[in-house]
């Protein structure tokens, strides 16, 4: 039963982005060889830094601000090169609040294996770097030794910092301050995929993707954790946005009381004003966050990490005339137009692209 929590009008409305639908060749693993002219040691192993480089096991890593279209393009990815998706959001590691913290619907996962999503227990304390080190890394070998690709898919940098460094040291925080400097010896060969997306049109998508999570049922889902659990034995998930911009709300109006939007009573202006409150808060710290990830992606590349970027800004504009565009019969002919451009330019901007860079990487 839907709780009567009222809806937010923004400027817009938005629509789950459809898939794309064409398929290319899987992924293969090329056999292991030097590259032409590289001297090799008695033990039949190349000596050179640069093959050494390439000795070690493959991975994908796809990177972006929150909302950048990167669950979407590691699925259109995993599809074509065999791959599985090992997800690197602080977040979405936890079990429960699957809208608030924005979890890809099953439905939606076109069979695609995830790992380490929705899998630890927020009652177990918070994930750490090193925790998250270790299991991602368990996850890597498994799917290596399955012959499949593994793919990192995220936008908690610090936990793909921790997990692909060399080695780690969970006592130095290296997006801190410039006194501690971003390794650039990584344990493994990664292919950094950066799906990049101009802030000022991120930032508009971000305020829509909130109004749909809103519709969708984040406040009742919120509702229902307010009402029989404690955030604060829950140091992890309690971080996650949406518990504590909601808290003072849920503090003066409980969940299961009438009046609450729960209990069938009416709202009156004060509630709905510190509603509202909360959802303003949510979209603003969400554009927030998406500043600091863009921020520290920029650290990682400035280090020397070879983050290959992907402009999904104007595809995203496509999305939003879509999302914009009226449900009425009169305009589903418009409205089917623009979702095919949309899905053309995606497929142009960001899964073509993207498809070379992956191609090249695993001929490499």
């Amino acid at each position: 039963m839907r709780l009567p929590f009222p809806t937010i009008h923004s400027h817009c409305t938005s629509h789950a982005l459809p898939s794309l639908p064409f398929s290319l060749p899987f992924f293969k693993p090329s056999p292991r060889r030097p590259p032409r002219g590289v001297r090799m040691d008695s033990s039949d192993r190349p000596i050179s830094t640069l093959s050494l480089r390439r000795q070690k096991d493959k991975i994908l890593v796809i990177m972006g601000a929150t909302g950048c279209g990167k669950s979407k393009l590691s699925i259109d990815l995993a599809t074509r090169f065999q791959a599985e998706i090992i997800n690197s959001d602080k977040m979405q590691v936890y079990k429960g609040l699957d809208i608030t913290t924005n979890k890809i619907p099953i439905h939606e996962r076109n069979g695609v294996a995830h790992h380490l999503l929705g899998v630890f227990d927020p009652l177990d304390g918070e994930v750490s770097a090193s925790e998250f080190r270790l299991t991602a890394g368990l996850a890597i070998s498994d799917i290596l030794s399955r012959q499949k690709l593994p793919m990192v898919v995220g936008g908690s940098n610090s936990f793909i910092h921790a997990l692909v460094v060399d080695r780690f040291n969970p006592d130095l925080d290296v997006f801190g301050g410039a006194s501690n400097p971003v390794s650039t010896q990584l344990r493994y060969n990664c292919c950094f995929v950066w799906v990049d997306v101009s802030l000022p049109v991120l930032e508009d998508y971000l305020c829509y993707r909130v109004d749909e999570m809103l519709e969708s049922g984040m406040p009742e889902e919120l509702s229902e954790y307010y009402r029989w659990e404690d955030p604060a034995s829950q140091p992890g998930l309690r971080k996650a946005i949406g518990v504590p911009e909601f808290e003072r709300y849920f503090k003066r109006y409980p969940p299961g009381r009438a009046g609450a939007g729960a209990g069938g009573g009416e709202w009156d202006e004060a509630q709905r004003r510190e509603y509202e409150e909360a959802v303003r808060e949510i979209k603003e710290n969400t554009c927030e966050l998406a500043k600091r990830q863009i921020g520290k992606m920029m650290r990682l590349k400035g280090a020397g990490w070879e983050l290959q970027r992907v402009d999904a800004t104007e595809a995203f504009r496509e999305a939003m005339k879509v999302r914009t565009a009226s449900d009425s019969s009169k305009n589903n002919k418009k409205k089917k137009r623009k979702k095919k451009r949309w899905m053309e330019v995606w497929e142009r901007d960001v899964v073509q692209p993207s498809m070379k860079i992956v191609n090249r990487f695993l001929e490499e």
